[in-house]
C-alpha cells in the first residue's frame, strides 16, 4: 500500500514538473526581425509574440512596472582574429498601469510615453520595435555581418524585494531564444 502511495506521489511529481517546463518553455517568439537602411542610419523592424503569464498581469494590475530589453549586436566575421563587434544596442520598454486613471502607460526609456485603455493595446507597443540601432557609417557597405537579437523582462529594472521573487518565480523568466541571421550592409 506504501509502495503504491509513493509511486502515485512521484508520477505526480514528475507530471507537475514536466507541466513547469512546458509553462516556462512558452516565452517570447521572435516573428519577424529586419535591419533595414535608412538616411538616418540602421534600424531593426522587430516583432514579438508573447503572452503575459498570469503572475506578471496580477503584478501589472497592482501598479508594478515591468520592463522588456531587446539586446541587438552585430558582428563582421574575421578568419585571422575574433569577430569584431561592430555594433551592441539595447531598448528598454517600460509598462506600468495607473489605477486612478485606469491607462497603461507604455514608455521608450529615454524617450516618448504613451498611454492605452487595455493591456492588449499596450502590448502591442512592446510587441513592435522599430529602432535606430546605428548611424550611417558605423558598417561597412557590402560587408556582411552576424545578428544576434534576443527580448527579455529585464527583472535588474525592478523594486529589490520583487527581484528576489522574480529569481524563484517562474512567471517573471519571460524571455526569447537568441535569434541569430546575417546583414549585407547597404
Amino acid at each position: 500500500m506504501i509502495v503504491r502511495l509513493l509511486r502515485l506521489l512521484a508520477c505526480q511529481l514528475l507530471l507537475a514538473f514536466a507541466c513547469a517546463q512546458a509553462q516556462a518553455s512558452d516565452g517570447i517568439d521572435i516573428t519577424r526581425a529586419v535591419i533595414e537602411s535608412s538616411d538616418d542610419g540602421y534600424r531593426l523592424n522587430a516583432a514579438y509574440a508573447f503572452e503575459l503569464p498570469h503572475g506578471l498581469e496580477n503584478a501589472l494590475q497592482l501598479s508594478v512596472p515591468l520592463y522588456f530589453t531587446t539586446e541587438i549586436e552585430l558582428t563582421r566575421p574575421r578568419w585571422w582574429w575574433t569577430d569584431e563587434k561592430a555594433v551592441s544596442q539595447r531598448q528598454t520598454i517600460s509598462i506600468k498601469y495607473d489605477v486612478l486613471t485606469r491607462q497603461y502607460h507604455v514608455r521608450v526609456m529615454g524617450s516618448v510615453q504613451q498611454s492605452f485603455p487595455t493591456l492588449d493595446e499596450a502590448l502591442f507597443m512592446i510587441r513592435r520595435s522599430r529602432w535606430l540601432i546605428a548611424p550611417k557609417g558605423a558598417l561597412k557597405p557590402g560587408e556582411t555581418y552576424n545578428v544576434t537579437l534576443r527580448m527579455f523582462m529585464d527583472r535588474e529594472y525592478l523594486q529589490k524585494p520583487l527581484q528576489v521573487n522574480a529569481f524563484n518565480n517562474a512567471d517573471w523568466r519571460l524571455t526569447s531564444s537568441k535569434k541569430t541571421f546575417t546583414y549585407k550592409a547597404e
